[in-house]
């Protein structure tokens, strides 16, 4: 959950008289992914957020599943994704299941003519390449190379790039994306031994509300459909709101890794929890410091997750031939652990300047056409060296 957030102008009591310049009352509007029983933000427009004009023919936009059930190794080529101009056309689902979807993308042009919303998904867009600004009803967030952004499903937003080059993980949760409950009070406050704080979170700035009328598409995800809703006003009409479901950005250059004299485990590395998954940073650290320690992670088991790996930066001492963008898949049910060579190789060493995004998924994921397309099907017996 965020913490309390509010930016521009808002009434002293919510659900009261707020009116414009003009006399007119502003439209409220409350914002919550789980009904009015959990966290909410309230925003008031300039027009009710309400006026469609017009609508469209949906279209699948739903994943195609090539396999369903697997247990062997795998690993795909992520930057082998190839470019689009259209950032919703880029956006290639590799790896689903019915708690999450995974996706790789790599968006050549900013969104100009429409705006997006997934009326389905929680969004985390992890940024590996490229910069820019994420535009929302809640203001402006700009982001670079190794940010995580968080978009709460229904939020409405355009991305604007600074360039051509961008590459993003995309991951969509269908339940809500949150810190993990350990590193939480039971007032909801960070504490002083989570891997990050409050300051490291970078909420919406400059709201600019924008009372225009005319025809402003929002392309809308639902059930694996796409729908194209016209509405009269412009979306970010917004002149105030407050509350803790909106938009954020946490870079994973501002993870602090928690390390110990003999190798730790990997929830150490978590960053965020949703239903049924796990999100982790590996981030450059100090290996351990027991005198006899071994810095390559131990052989382990995945009785109850899939693990993927999706490599960002940096030498990875426990994986060879490890190339940038790069995913590898250790489905729940055998082991995996350091490649050959890789163990001996490791001791004496004092750091690393890894970076990675792990998810851990307690269901076991389904791999999709592009999945196969970019597969590296030499990885599965690479352990046989």
């Amino acid at each position: 959950m965020p913490h309390y957030y509010t930016l521009g102008t808002i009434p002293h009591k919510r659900h009261t008289q707020f009116r414009r310049p003009d006399g007119s009352l502003y439209a409220e509007q409350l914002f919550s992914t789980e009904g009015f029983s959990s966290d909410y933000s309230l925003l008031y427009h300039h027009h009710p957020p309400t006026v469609i004009i017009h609508t469209e023919a949906p279209y699948d936009v739903s994943p195609q599943i090539a396999e369903d059930k697997m247990l062997k190794h795998r690993c795909f080529e992520g930057f082998a994704i190839t470019p689009s101009d259209d950032f919703l056309k880029s956006r290639n689902p590799i790896l689903v299941n019915n708690d999450c979807h995974i996706s790789l993308a790599a968006p050549q042009q900013s969104m100009q003519d429409y705006f997006y919303k997934n009326a389905d998904a929680d969004e985390m867009i992890f940024v590996h390449e490229g910069s820019g600004t994420l535009h929302t009803q809640y203001g402006r967030i700009t982001f670079s190379y190794g940010d995580y952004l968080i978009i709460p499903r229904g939020s409405i937003y355009q991305i604007e790039f600074t360039n051509a080059h961008n590459r993003l993980l995309i991951l969509e949760s269908f339940s809500p994306i949150r810190y993990p409950k350990r590193y939480m009070s039971k007032e909801g406050q960070l504490l002083e031994h989570a891997p990050f704080c409050e300051r490291d979170i970078r909420g919406p700035e400059q709201l600019n509300p924008i009372d225009k009328a005319g025809d402003f598409l929002i392309k809308t995800k639902k059930r694996g459909q796409m729908y194209h809703m016209h509405y009269g006003w412009h979306p970010f009409d917004v002149v105030g709101w407050d509350g803790c479901c909106y938009p954020y950005a946490f870079s994973i250059h501002d993870f602090e890794p928690i390390t110990g004299r003999v190798h730790q485990p990997p929830p150490v590395h978590q960053t965020f929890e949703a239903h049924n998954f796990v999100v982790c940073s590996f981030v450059p650290r100090l290996y351990d410091y027991h005198p006899q320690s071994i810095p390559a992670p131990y052989n382990h088991s995945n009785i109850d997750s899939d693990e993927l790996l999706y490599y960002v930066d940096g030498d990875f001492m426990s994986r060879k031939h490890v190339t940038r963008g790069m995913l590898t898949l250790h489905p729940g049910g055998i082991p995996h652990g350091p490649h050959p060579g890789t163990v001996e190789k490791s001791i004496g060493a004092k750091e690393t300047k890894e970076l990675a995004v792990m998810i851990d998924t307690f269901h076991p994921l389904q791999l999709t056409t592009t999945a196969l397309a970019i597969e590296n099907k030499d990885y599965t017996m690479s352990w046989a060296e």
